[in-house]
């Protein structure tokens, strides 16, 4: 591997197992911790379920040195699918402070699969998680809130690797 791309090559692997971190603990928090996930939590996590894969495909084609349209494309679109994942923590965190009004539709249930027959105890049993209200906080910022802090951070890798990447002097 030369010099050239190995800058870009560690991006993204700093890109990758930050990404790896953050959703292993959303997953942790609501297998270990208990923490029933709202619907937008639950659609914050998809970033990282099509944003990972990309990127680790991303630094297959760097590791080769080959296909750089490809992996131009591929970067930019890693950058912009955890874009859009910071957007989402952006706006839940913000509907969670009040600064606007969050979805109306959103809540959340235990995901345990209900029955006919059992209905009306899953009913009893089943806790709504509303998408503004902030079920655990951590220096001031919620899940959603340090989500977007995450979500920003790799799209600012994702950009790093490409801008590295495209440079024709090593660094």
């Amino acid at each position: 591997m030369t010099q050239g791309r190995s800058l870009p090559l560690a991006l993204l692997v700093l890109l990758i197992v930050g990404g790896l971190a953050t959703i292993a603990t959303a997953w942790g928090f609501q297998l270990i911790g208990g923490y029933v996930p709202c619907a937008l939590c639950l659609e914050q996590r998809i970033p990282y379920y099509a944003g990972l894969p990309l990127a680790i495909l991303a630094a297959l084609l760097l590791w080769q040195d080959a296909a750089a349209f490809t992996r131009t494309l591929l970067l930019l679109a890693v950058a912009a699918v955890f874009a859009y994942g910071a957007g989402l923590g952006i706006y839940q965190s913000g509907a969670e402070w009040g600064f606007w009004p969050g979805p109306t539709d959103c809540g959340g249930g235990s995901g345990t699969p209900v029955s006919a027959a059992n209905m009306l105890n899953a009913l009893r049993e089943t806790r709504v998680v509303s998408c503004t209200e902030a079920s655990w906080r951590m220096f001031g910022l919620s899940f959603a809130g340090w989500n977007a802090v995450a979500s920003a951070g790799l799209t600012l890798l994702a950009l790093a690797a490409l801008w590295t990447s495209r440079r024709r002097v090593p660094i």
